[in-house]
């Protein structure tokens, strides 16, 4: 299994990105690298990441017409990263297209681990209904994305912490629950809207966590990133 807390490491660039991890003694743990970072610096940031050991989710939410996909994910591949994503809303087709690009760009037996978005933590039911047009409650939504997400290839999907136990129910224990929204006690909600503690995930089977502001704007964020594991491993709430 990979490593469970991921850092999102939301910076505008390398060199900041860099600063942090090594001021704060973060080198090795498993990291998340957004779309900022990634559109900023290029491969090379996964590469610098690598040099360190670093374990990497590249969540780029790809979302385009499958060939597109396709061609994108075949050279994602070779960057040897542990997960990337796509948006599940990009339908059938382009998941298995994304699919097939990742394997016919593997390399050095590597192989990287598909995650489909479902619906992005930081809506709800009435943006979902009501922008969207999608009908129904949105746990409901989310579990329908994950069962076809999983039929086209997927190894899991990107959900908030309150739907991954659903989704294990009818997807099975081995898909993958990507959990973004979560915070540490003491932290506050910012932009998202379906959040949880490290200890709620465990409780409700979520996988991987994404964990961003709660350490990169702590005081000390070594040692809040240390208590994110910690409240993980022991359930501590």
């Amino acid at each position: 299994m990979i490593n469970n807390v991921f850092l999102a490491l939301d910076f505008p660039g390398w060199e900041e990105a860099k600063q942090f991890i090594e001021t704060n003694e973060l080198k090795g743990v498993p990291v998340k690298v957004g779309m900022e970072l990634f559109y900023r610096e290029g491969p090379l940031v996964i590469e610098k990441l690598k040099e360190n050991n670093h374990p990497i989710f590249l969540d780029l939410k790809l979302h385009d017409i499958p060939t597109t996909v396709r061609k994108a994910m075949h050279h994602i591949a070779k960057l040897e990263v542990d997960m990337v994503n796509v948006h599940a809303l990009g339908g059938s087709e382009m998941l298995q297209a994304a699919k097939e690009g990742l394997c016919s760009g593997e390399s050095n037996g590597h192989k990287t681990k598909l995650i489909a978005v479902t619906v992005l933590t930081s809506m709800d039911k009435t943006t979902m209904n009501q922008e969207l047009l999608l009908p129904g409650e949105l746990d409901k939504n989310v579990v329908h994305f994950a069962q076809f997400a999983k039929k086209s290839g997927a190894d899991g999907v990107v959900c908030s912490v309150h739907e991954a136990k659903q989704i294990k129910a009818v997807c099975g224990p081995s898909f993958l629950s990507v959990t973004p929204g979560i915070r540490l006690a003491q932290s506050e909600q910012n932009d998202q809207k379906r959040i949880a503690t490290p200890a709620i995930a465990r409780q409700n089977a979520a996988d991987i966590l994404v964990i961003g502001r709660s350490i990169t704007q702590a005081n000390d964020p070594h040692a809040a990133y240390e208590q994110a594991v910690k409240e993980w491993k022991d359930g501590i709430k």
